[in-house]
């Protein structure tokens, strides 16, 4: 006769939360870097095993390339908000404000997982690094879209050039990135966010 426990059956993948386990992993990546971060570390801040890891996500990159759009996903809404404020310089204070309060998020790992990520990339994971050096590109691309209505807007100097200040204002918190990881501070950050602005066009 069977038992009225039935047991789970052999084989099948234990039901685990995946955007628990995605938020897991993504903070695993943002403190070690994609190949700093061991399928062992992934799987036990994970609370899964490798076959689940596996049937969930396929490999270690098909996880990380997921761990990136939830990455991403969190910064879209402030990225959006700062490039509708209504004059350029309003848009660049509040990209820059936005970096320092996030760089400096003490309930996330330090610095930006863009930035990390694609230095500590070797010859093995150069995907990957072209994928991080392909979105930071893209974020700089919108920068310079709504640098460029600014211009024909007249709220820029005609002199001005939409594509130099983008990569100004990439550069920037792309170095407040590499500051915070450092151990700067968010009043440090903020420091910095103000000094470029003063270098802003009137």
């Amino acid at each position: 006769m069977k038992s009225s426990n039935s047991a789970r059956p052999i084989g099948r993948p234990r039901a685990f939360d995946i955007d628990r386990a995605l938020d897991c992993a993504l903070k695993v990546f943002w403190s070690k870097g994609y190949e700093g971060a061991s399928l062992s570390d992934l799987t036990k801040a994970m609370g899964i095993n490798r076959p689940s890891l596996y049937a969930a996500f396929g490999d270690k990159e098909g996880l990380f390339r997921k761990a990136l759009d939830r990455y991403s996903d969190r910064s879209a809404t402030c990225f959006g908000e700062a490039l509708n404020q209504p004059t350029a310089r309003a848009v660049v204070e509040r990209l820059l404000q936005g970096a320092a309060e996030s760089l400096s998020d003490p309930r996330n790992p330090r610095g930006c997982l863009y930035v990390q990520g694609a230095l500590a990339c070797g010859k093995d994971a150069d995907c990957i690094r072209r994928e991080l050096i392909s979105r930071r590109a893209a974020g700089e691309v919108e920068i310079y879209q709504r640098l460029k209505r600014a211009k024909a807007e007249g709220d820029l100097p005609p002199d001005s050039n939409p594509a130099d200040l983008a990569r100004f204002v990439a550069t920037v918190t792309q170095g407040m990135a590499v500051q915070a990881a450092g151990g700067a501070t968010r009043a440090e950050l903020e420091r910095v966010a103000q000094t470029a602005l003063c270098a802003w066009p009137r």
